[in-house]
């Protein structure tokens, strides 16, 4: 009797165990199948064990099956050099971002100038016949003179003798306009005309005709005028002095316009237009500004200091530029809108310049670019990038190094 209890006992015991091992024990599903291990710094490389990545440490995260296409696969089609950086570490390291966009602005172009006198002001003082000075009103080098004031009397006996011919003509005419002899009032008038314009072409004025005309005798000594307003800067015209036409008696300078002469370096001068505005700044005048137009581009270089001279021209009212001054000559050249990255963007190795792209999720492609000017805090991008393309600016000397770090190792082929 007790056998059979306890072998009714036992089979209770197994049926109970069987059941709740059947209905409360069921096993877990089995997770997804990992594949492989991969750096997330450098996609390319796989282990098919869990640990550490041996070129920066990091630990390696798996790769499932039922994943979908991920980003380090996506990266790992991206060309080489391409890095995948988190949101995380590119905040540890400072990365910013700017934009390739078109941009439309002015380049200050400064240079150094030399004031001049304005060649088409300049008057040089001669008499047009042979004599000797009596008087001079002007007689000093530097003084100012005014259009029409007195320089110097000349006594010539050649216009002497013409001022006699003249007043011979003059009075001839007055008989023979009466004169009942056919032609005699015609050619009294013409002896008179031709007398006339023998003195005019000594540059006698209307006044001292009407002057000889009065009189009724001629003039001794002839009165020669300044033919321009400006500053005396050549005499040579004294007292007693006996003088030929070729003869420089006076140069006579306006200084109400002036040039200014600036050397550009040959790679500014193309941008340097004829009419281009500039402005006029002296150091012995601070806070004044002049504005200049150029008027004329040498058309050579100077093959020493491999400048171009640029002239100016400027008024020149209060007389505050006065030739061989220096002066800083600053050009605000308005240039067309051109592709432009910030200039932090671009790492000049010598060699080559780079700029890095981001693509999302981290992923940031090096490409090689040509660069034009810099305009600024921006240089032109001749080719390479297109406009609305992301670029680092920032961080971007780490981001390079990481880079160059996973192309060396791409290239000997290294597996985890």
């Amino acid at each position: 009797m007790k056998t059979i209890l306890v072998l009714l006992l036992v089979a209770a015991a197994w049926a109970g165990g069987y059941g709740y091992g059947r209905w409360y024990a069921r096993p877990k599903p089995a997770g997804p199948k990992t594949l492989y291990y991969v750096d997330r710094m450098h996609p390319a490389y796989k282990s098919d064990k869990p640990g550490i990545a041996p070129d920066c440490g990091m630990k390696l995260e798996p790769v499932y099956a039922d994943q979908a296409p991920a980003a380090h696969e996506r990266a790992s089609e991206m060309p080489p050099g391409t890095v995948q950086i988190s949101a995380e570490k590119q905040q540890l390291i400072g990365v910013a971002y700017g934009i390739a966009e078109f941009t439309a602005g002015s380049r200050t172009i400064r240079a150094v100038g030399k004031v001049a006198f304005d060649e088409t002001r300049i008057a040089r003082v001669h008499t047009k016949v042979e004599g000797w000075i009596d008087q001079v009103f002007v007689d000093f080098t530097g003084k100012l003179v005014e259009k029409g004031q007195p320089l110097f009397t000349l006594y010539s006996p050649e216009m002497l003798a013409t001022q006699q011919e003249y007043l011979l003509a003059l009075r001839a005419k007055e008989v023979m306009q009466h004169s009942a002899i056919e032609g005699m009032p015609d050619y009294s008038a013409s002896l008179l005309e031709a007398a006339r314009k023998r003195l005019a072409l000594w540059d006698l004025s209307e006044a001292q005709f009407e002057e000889i005309a009065r009189r009724k005798e001629p003039l001794k000594n002839i009165t020669v005028y300044s033919p321009i307003a400006g500053y005396v800067t050549a005499r040579n015209a004294f007292p007693n002095q006996k003088i030929m036409p070729d003869t420089d008696l006076y140069t006579i300078v306006d200084l109400s316009k002036v040039w200014v002469m600036a050397d550009l370096f040959e790679y500014e001068a193309p941008l340097v237009k004829m009419g281009e505005a500039a402005t006029v700044t002296l150091a012995y005048y601070p806070g004044k500004a002049l504005r200049g137009w150029v008027n004329y581009i040498q058309p050579q270089v100077d093959p020493v200091t491999r400048t171009l001279k640029v002239r100016l021209e400027l008024d020149n009212p209060e007389n505050l530029l006065k030739p061989e001054m220096f002066a800083d000559v600053v050009f605000q050249v308005v240039q067309a809108s051109r592709l432009t990255v910030p200039s932090s963007a671009v790492l000049d190795s010598g060699r080559v310049k780079t700029v890095f792209v981001d693509h999302g999720e981290g992923r940031l492609e090096p490409v090689y670019v040509e660069t034009g000017e810099r305009l600024g805090d921006r240089v032109e991008i001749l080719k390479g990038l297109k406009a609305g393309d992301r670029v680092v600016t920032s961080g971007n000397f780490l981001i390079d190094s990481e880079s160059q770090l996973k192309s060396a190792a791409a290239g000997m082929s290294h597996q985890h």
